[in-house]
């Protein structure tokens, strides 16, 4: 029954989904617009979860020899009959995948490219026996599959069988079958990324340099070759005297709508499971990217959110995407921002745009060089997106979508934590002066510390929400006096207390409630928490612990300003 179709989440296999019943986003097109427009060597850079490995996948399915004319059976690049018939099923393809390709040492990640390279070898064994190899050709092959006496599957290639493996079987493969050869490798720069963080990446860009200059440089083998990969890494970095590379970034038009899911391609997966009133809440969360020409969602978001509303139909977006792609980007932006980006930074975060020149050629070396390289590094993974454009090729950035602000938002706060902890002694009297009824010393500190951090004013978002950064940050700081039972939105009394504090060796508890001072009437807004502290009796679950001693703090927070009131 098609309604029991799966949602594929981290199904990356094109003949998985079609087999085993998963829903589909046919993006088959690519095909017919790779054959049509395609150089020797094509690159195609995309942000983290847009359908990379998935769309290689179906390459690699469609033209390898063995081809199961089924899997495409109803999808578009079934109705080119011309295309088909000439391609479809014709070439010896040699696929991999570069995503694990990372470890914290050069001898573990050059295992692991060895490991890569050598089990996609052996699906080819029968080149050992092939009529159509010299002796001398098949000890080569052997090179690719040799393992260790240990008899577990670990692959020994020295450095000279490794740098020309790929071009190795591209030839074998060639002369075997009489037949040019595909190659497709997927994920290219994770291996040059691990290094650059781990401190290997010369070895490692010197590795890589070796394997793809073989296989990818006037390489009589190849009829063509298709890379993937979130960065252009810079020409002279690993594509050394490549002239037969052409590669579509996020800003080509071309291919624009071959990864990640179009508006229309939303409402027809939310129409198959019953979900079109889910429309404009995934369209704020998850839409918002630019590709060419074309507005795109993160498809691994729509699957996910599709997926958790099928269980729980009133279930709230999530930021799925955060929980798969590391976010250290952002961190590291925030800690080399300073003066004019922070206000860039609260700008984007509070709905607005910034215009930045951006370098998409960058090695990994350079990329945390300056803030200037960061802001690119934000755009091409993903991060910020185009809204724009000057007349001097010029970009005008902004935040894509509530999920990608809710990731910033997130980061601020923890940033916001890192740096308070770096001058102890003024957090310490900070916290001190909450436990001593110091309602001054309470104010003055947290202004200072909102006043040098980032501004989330939420402008367009109901008021709870904007009380929840204030809340947040506070929480964040109090949670430096590790020997303070510090709790957030605990129930006691007639409903829930923001934040409820027990110093159990001074038997003194502290309750504070924050408010969001709308159109900056601070002290209202400190008289109404107050009251509401009051009113709902959040002092007497700290009463019942034994607490004796009860401090009452009521802060209202407008942009970068507080007031605090107690009792």
């Amino acid at each position: 029954m098609e309604m029991m179709k799966k949602l594929p989440i981290g199904v990356e296999f094109f003949e998985s989904i079609r087999r085993e019943g998963f829903y589909y986003v046919d993006k088959t097109g690519l095909i017919k617009e790779l054959l049509e427009n395609r150089a020797m060597v094509n690159l195609f850079t995309r942000p983290r979860r847009f359908g990379k490995s998935l769309n290689m996948s179906m390459l690699k399915y469609f033209f390898e020899y063995g081809c199961d004319y089924q899997l495409f059976e109803g999808l578009a690049i079934a109705k080119e009959e011309k295309l088909c018939e000439e391609y479809m099923g014709k070439f010896p393809v040699i696929s991999i995948s570069l995503k694990d390709a990372e470890f914290m040492n050069y001898e573990g990640a050059r295992e692991m490219l060895c490991a890569i390279i050598g089990n996609e070898a052996l699906r080819f064994s029968f080149l050992q026996e092939s009529e159509r190899l010299s002796d001398g050709e098949k000890e080569q092959y052997r090179q690719l599959v040799k393992v260790d006496s240990t008899g577990q599957q670990c692959f020994i290639m020295s450095d000279g069988v490794l740098g020309s493996s790929l071009f190795t079987l591209t030839q074998l493969l060639r002369k075997h079958y009489d037949q040019k050869v595909i190659l497709l490798i997927d994920e290219y720069d994770v291996p040059l990324n691990k290094a650059e963080h781990c401190g290997y990446y010369d070895e490692m860009v010197s590795m890589i340099r070796r394997i793809f200059g073989r296989a990818l440089k006037s390489n009589e083998n190849l009829q063509f070759a298709v890379l993937t990969g979130c960065l252009r890494v810079a020409k002279e970095s690993i594509f050394t005297g490549l002239n037969n590379l052409r590669v579509m970034t996020i800003t080509d038009a071309q291919f624009s709508e071959r990864f990640g899911f179009l508006d229309k391609e939303v409402m027809e997966l939310l129409e198959f499971y019953g979900l079109e009133d889910k429309y404009e809440r995934i369209k704020e969360w998850y839409d918002g990217y630019r590709f060419g020409n074309e507005d795109v969602y993160c498809p691994w978001d729509v699957i996910n959110y599709v997926s958790l509303l099928r269980s729980e139909p009133d279930a709230k977006p999530r930021a799925f995407w955060i929980n798969t792609s590391g976010n250290d980007i952002i961190r590291t932006f925030l800690q080399m921002a300073k003066g004019s980006v922070r206000r860039e930074i609260e700008e984007l975060v509070n709905g607005g745009i910034v215009m930045k020149r951006i370098n998409q050629e960058l090695t990994y070396r350079d990329l945390y060089s300056s803030i200037d390289n960061l802001w690119s590094v934000l755009f091409t993974t993903g991060y910020l997106t185009k809204r724009g454009e000057t007349e001097d090729e010029a970009y005008y950035l902004a935040i894509p979508n509530l999920e990608i602000r809710k990731i910033f938002i997130e980061q601020v706060m923890e940033w916001i934590q890192e740096e308070s902890r770096k001058d102890a002694p003024r957090l310490e009297a900070f916290c001190d002066a909450f436990s001593k009824g110091d309602v001054k010393a309470v104010e003055d500190g947290f202004n200072d510390y909102l006043w040098k951090t980032i501004s989330i004013r939420d402008t367009g978002a109901r008021k709870g929400r904007k009380e929840s950064f204030y809340h947040g940050v506070l929480l964040g700081l109090l949670g430096y006096r590790e020997e303070w039972d510090v709790r957030s939105n605990v129930e006691t009394g007639e409903g829930y207390s923001d934040i409820l504090i027990e110093i159990t060796e001074e038997r003194i508890g502290i309750v504070i409630e924050m408010k969001y001072a709308e159109e900056n009437d601070l002290k209202t807004g400190c008289l109404e928490a107050l009251k509401q502290i009051e009113e709902r009796n959040y002092e007497s679950r700290l009463r019942q612990d034994g607490m004796k001693t009860i401090y009452k703090y009521g802060i209202a927070c407008w942009k970068k300003s507080c007031m605090v009131r107690g009792l």
